[in-house]
Formats: C-alpha cells, structure tokens, sequence
C-alpha cells in the first residue's frame, strides 16, 4: 500500500504499519475529530490494544460479536456508525469485519452477541460480524473498531457495502473513536482471504 498512516492516527494506535494507512477512518476524520467532545468507545470484554477472547473469533463454537459501549457524541450528531477493519490482512486494503449503522447519536451500546437493525457487508459479502480468523502462526492481527458521530442519519439500506457507506459518510462525520483488540490465531482452519468480496 503506497499510502502513508496520518501522523495523528498513528498516534492514536498501538502498532500503526503500513495497512492501517487504508482504514476508514483515515479517509474520514482528522486530528479535531479524534475524540472530540469526550467521545470514546470502549468494551467490557477487552481493553484498547488488548487480545480479543477467543469466544468472539473464529477459534470457538458459537461465537459472537463483543459488546461495546460509547459515551455521548458532541452536540449535534444525528447517528453513530460503527466500521470495523483488520488493517493487518493480506492485500491492498484492510479486510472488513463489520458494518452497522443506524444507531442514534447518542450514548449508546452494543451488547455481546446483538445483531443490530442495519448492518452491511463484510469482506466475505455476509451481513454480520465476521469472525476473526488471522492465519495460523501469524504475528496478532489488529481489529480497529472506528466509531463515527454523524451529523445527519443515513438513508443506506441493510446489506450496503462499506464503500457505500463510507461515501455516504464522507463530510458527515463530527467526532470518532477509535477501539484496537488484537488476535492471534493458533489452530485450526484458516480464512480462504481469496474468497474476499471486491465489491
């Protein structure tokens, strides 16, 4: 990837490289939005940079996605979006794990294991959380939680792709937090990471 990481969202990550230069927030926020107002997102189940348990990945039975939860955006947000990517993933852009939209811009949650109402596609096409699954062996892939204030709602309808929703969150976005866990996978059947949907 030819793009560079922006020194402020360097700044804001734990083990910035080269693929997280194409994470959505990169081509949406800056500096002033970071945080603005005291926005943050967090998680009961893991800390920023700290490793995801294995019962929200690809490595246990029955997996589900972890909750999270955020403070109240700044004045004036009329939605939070939630992208979720893995800038460590083979190939020219950051594998996407999970699209959700639709959520009132307000203090919010969601809990462990909740399929909320809007949801797009992830890299393999399916509208859910896609379940972490690096390679086997693989150095700890980084999953990057972007959570955007919206100053308007957006009309997408469920099952949009993440370019359709970054574009239609282009210029809209007045806050954003950003939440890093980790994973490292140690056996079992690895992602086919050519079956990615280029759409």
């Amino acid at each position: 990837m030819s793009q560079s990481v922006p020194d402020w969202l360097g700044k804001a990550l734990h083990n910035p490289g080269p693929g997280h230069a194409g994470l959505a927030v990169a081509q949406l926020a800056d500096e002033t939005l970071l945080g603005k107002g005291g926005f943050s997102l967090s998680s009961a189940a893991f800390t920023d940079g700290g490793a995801l348990d294995p019962s929200f990945t690809a490595d246990e039975e029955d997996s589900v996605a972890p909750p999270l939860e955020w403070t109240a955006p700044p004045t004036g947000a009329m939605e939070v979006a939630l992208i979720v990517e893995d800038p460590h993933a083979p190939g020219d852009k950051p594998f996407c794990h999970w699209l959700v939209w639709g959520m009132p811009g307000q203090k919010g949650q969601i809990l462990e294991g909740e399929v909320p109402l809007r949801v797009g596609k992830n890299s393999f096409g399916n509208s859910e959380w896609l379940l972490p699954d690096p390679p086997t062996g693989a150095e700890p892939h980084d999953y990057v939680f972007q959570l955007f204030a919206l100053d308007l709602p957006l009309t997408l309808m469920p099952g949009a792709s993440r370019e359709d929703l970054v574009e239609a969150m282009k210029g809209h976005v007045t806050a954003v937090s950003l939440l890093t866990g980790t994973y490292a996978r140690e056996e079992g059947g690895d992602y086919d990471w050519d079956a990615e949907d280029e759409d």
